[in-house]
């Protein structure tokens, strides 16, 4: 099989099929996605077999996994080894596709969709409130845009890196856009922050009062925590790795929510699919902040 040899030249290597392990999927993969944490792991050369976010078809099992799995069109996360023809999964971590979603709309909700979801939970968002949505052109930052218009936001504010971006946004269900370089001052009663740095103690100054902020980044960033007090105001952390982990019914509940927007064009991904000869491609897209939407590479 093909798979993106990302140590040394990244180049393309014919190798092995793996084999499913007790308790394991092996799955033929259709697409996987390129995303910031890949960029990050590159950037500090860690990243020798990295995983992410895959959809394919089940084509065999391990011990221990029911065979009802085989010939299952599933979509999900895995550790290591994604940028590949075939790939190993977890079932924990593996959800079925409904049937007619295609398999670009399936990628962009199954890792993209959850984060999304999560943190707009997280922040306890209610219809009627007001939200800015940091990194609002990226992956999970557009998908939420959505998500809070579908769930009945008051007003959406978009924060996006560059205004040849704003389009793209308002397209997506904002209703105003604002770059990092211009001022802040209107007053949101939540905030989804998906860059991190500076930006966390910029948004915590324009939470309204009961204002809550979800940091769901891993770009660091520092909160005045004085600057909460009198306002109520909350900032809380959000990961959707741990949350699959120890409430595996609660993505459930975001999954089956996930796939009823999409069924009723309530959610509608934007994607730039590449070849998977062309990762270096996809990585330098998401590297330079320019991707609209959800980066992915095609392995079948």
């Amino acid at each position: 099989m093909l798979k993106v040899r990302f140590t040394g030249v990244r180049r393309l290597v014919d190798v092995a099929r793996p084999v499913p392990g007790p308790g394991q999927l092996l799955v033929r993969s259709e697409l996987v996605g390129v995303h910031l944490g890949l960029v990050r792991a590159l950037a500090a050369g860690n990243a020798p077999d990295p995983g992410a976010e895959i959809v394919g078809t089940v084509v065999e099992v391990g011990s221990g996994v029911g065979a009802e799995w085989i010939g299952k069109r599933v979509g999900g996360v895995v550790f290591s080894g994604a940028y590949a023809e075939y790939a190993l999964a977890a079932p924990a971590l593996t959800t079925e596709i409904p049937a007619g979603v295609q398999a670009a709309d399936a990628l962009a909700v199954v890792r993209g969709g959850l984060v999304a979801m999560g943190a707009l939970r997280a922040g306890r968002f209610a219809a009627g409130e007001s939200i800015m949505i940091t990194g609002a052109a990226s992956g999970s930052g557009h998908l939420a845009v959505q998500l809070a218009r579908a769930l009945g936001a008051s007003r959406v504010l978009a924060a996006v890196g560059t205004a040849d971006k704003a389009e793209f946004v308002r397209d997506c269900g904002a209703d105003a856009v604002l770059t990092y370089s211009e001022p802040w001052t209107e007053r949101v009663d939540v905030i989804l922050d998906g860059v991190g740095g500076d930006q966390v103690q910029r948004g915590v100054e324009v939470l309204a009062p009961h204002g809550r902020l979800v940091a769901y980044s891993a770009g660091r960033g520092a909160v005045d925590v004085n600057g909460l007090l009198a306002d109520l105001k909350t900032v809380t952390g959000f990961s959707v790795g741990l949350l699959a982990r120890t409430r595996p019914e609660v993505i459930e509940s975001y999954r089956a929510e996930l796939w009823k927007l999409l069924a009723d064009g309530k959610l509608r991904p934007r994607h730039t699919v590449l070849s998977l000869d062309r990762v270096d491609e996809a990585v330098r897209l998401i590297e330079t902040r320019g991707n609209l939407g959800r980066v992915m590479v095609r392995t079948a």
